[in-house]
């Protein structure tokens, strides 16, 4: 008998510089690639009918790069222990190949399938593969995990990376006899509901060519322009998020790119190894406050302001931009991403875990630890801590710089454009003339604000003190 293995796709949906897959065909005459859609994930805690659209596009063209090479996906739907016991046991498989991840479900499902693996009479094989460094290995100078993200980023700079591997050129057929099932519809999954523009094409094949244009052009001018709401940023996040490009490739390559804009974006990519080592050693924050003295906080309730939010009609024109390009697309500029964060946590004082929620049902790039890791840090509460009233984003003079014409505010919100430019970004400095004449008649044809920012600020000022100061007082004297 061949010598048999699987190879066990999660969100590392590539052939290209993948491990996992490599070791496989590297210790074993057969590897049978295979998908698992688990229930759990798909109608869990964090559920999506438009990253499970985007999923599986992915999964399509990880099938036809497969086809190409000579193999197959097979797909199952069920219990990962259960059906890769099931499948380990049918084609009296040796060993199963997997790329670990960080978070809690995660690593408890990964526990679950060793373990029926192993009764089984198969081995686990997790391998790295989604980040560029192992995130569990750094550590500070007193041998604790990192929680500040700079020194994070100077330790692992100079840390060794594997090679970069490449594509297998041909895989073996699957066993006779093997059903490979077919990949479900959406609806097919208990999922509606998509993006109407996602933002960028599923799958490895479009993620490369995607990959390709942004290193040939746009990274040179990434340092000055990653800010600029119009542009400047390389949209990649969707197929790190699904593994359709690995992060270790995409940095290798851009730091093999000779010019300005290649260190700082080495440097942001750093961010997702860094959120994934606080949830991996921190597995807490994946629902708690990562500083203790804010678990404290008070947070209203509100679910008019909530839906104001979500459907971007709050009446600030950079926040329902912002709101309103995730609905469209699946996915939303940074600069606006903090922006939009603040106005939730700091503006609304709505709970930072609404916001986290609601990212996860439409990005395409949600990621738990990624998601959750913007969320506490721009509500304050989180790692790489900074003085809260540093994080609160004024959103007219967040527009007014990042945004000087109003190009990304007319895109999304339409109805702003004829509001002259220097009153885009706070239409309502507008006589009743103006808005006539600009045809943005506030209340009518676009909302007024649903919240004076300045005094926002100051109630946020008030409750983050409050809780300092008695987080303070409660501490024990030397």
């Amino acid at each position: 008998m061949p010598s048999t293995a699987l190879v066990w796709f999660r969100r590392d949906l590539r052939v290209h510089d993948h491990p996992a897959l490599t070791d496989g065909l590297a210790a074993h005459e057969r590897v049978v690639c295979v998908f698992v859609f688990d229930d759990r994930l798909l109608t869990g805690r964090f559920a999506s009918g438009p990253r499970s659209a985007f999923l599986l596009g992915c999964l399509a063209d990880l099938d036809a790069s497969l086809r190409k090479r000579g193999g197959q996906l097979v797909v199952r739907r069920g219990s990962p222990e259960q059906e890769l016991a099931a499948l380990a046991r049918e084609v009296e498989a040796e060993a199963v190949y997997w790329t670990s991840d960080v978070s809690p479900f995660a690593r408890a499902r990964d526990a679950r399938v060793t373990e029926a693996l192993r009764v089984a009479g198969a081995r686990a094989c997790p391998r790295g593969g989604n980040f560029c460094v192992d995130v569990s290995q750094p550590r500070t100078k007193t041998g604790k995990p990192f929680t500040v993200f700079t020194p994070f980023w100077k330790a692992t700079t100079g840390l060794p990376r594997r090679p970069v591997l490449g594509a297998p050129e041909a895989l073996p057929p699957l066993p006779a006899g093997l059903d490979p099932g077919t990949l479900p519809a959406l609806l097919d999954l208990g999922l509606r509901g998509i993006v109407p523009h996602p933002v960028v094409a599923p799958g490895e094949i479009p993620a490369r060519i995607a990959m390709q244009d942004w290193l040939d052009g746009p990274i040179a001018a990434y340092g000055e322009r990653h800010d600029d709401l119009t542009g400047g940023t390389s949209i990649l996040s969707p197929y790190l998020r699904w593994g359709c490009l690995s992060a270790l490739e995409l940095e290798d390559r851009a730091r093999a790119r000779v010019c300005d804009g290649s260190g700082a974006f080495t440097r942001q990519l750093a961010w997702r190894d860094f959120y994934a080592h606080v949830l991996l050693l921190h597995p807490e924050n994946a629902r708690l406050e990562f500083q203790p003295r804010y678990r404290e906080l008070e947070w209203d309730e509100d679910a008019e302001l909530l839906a104001a939010w979500q459907e971007g009609r709050t009446g600030y024109p950079l926040v329902d931009a912002g709101m309103r390009q995730l609905a469209a697309t699946g996915w939303m500029h940074n600069r606006a991403r903090m922006v939009v964060g603040s106005f939730l946590t700091k503006d609304l004082h709505l709970n930072w875990r609404d916001g986290e929620s609601w990212f996860e049902r439409l990005l395409l790039d949600g990621e738990p630890s990624q998601n959750n890791g913007n969320w506490q840090w721009v509500a304050s509460t989180g790692v790489d801590p900074a003085p809260y009233f540093r994080r609160i984003f004024n959103p007219v003079l967040q527009a007014q710089k990042f945004d000087p014409q109003g190009e990304y505010v007319r895109r999304w919100v339409p109805e702003l454009e004829g509001v002259p430019t220097d009153h885009i970004a706070e239409p309502w400095r507008m006589s009743e003339a103006q808005q006539r004449d600009a045809a943005c008649v506030l209340g009518s044809h676009y909302p007024d604000r649903i919240v004076d920012h300045a005094l926002e600020r100051q109630v946020t000022m008030d409750r983050y003190r409050a809780v300092s100061a008695a987080t303070t007082d409660a501490a024990p004297q030397p």
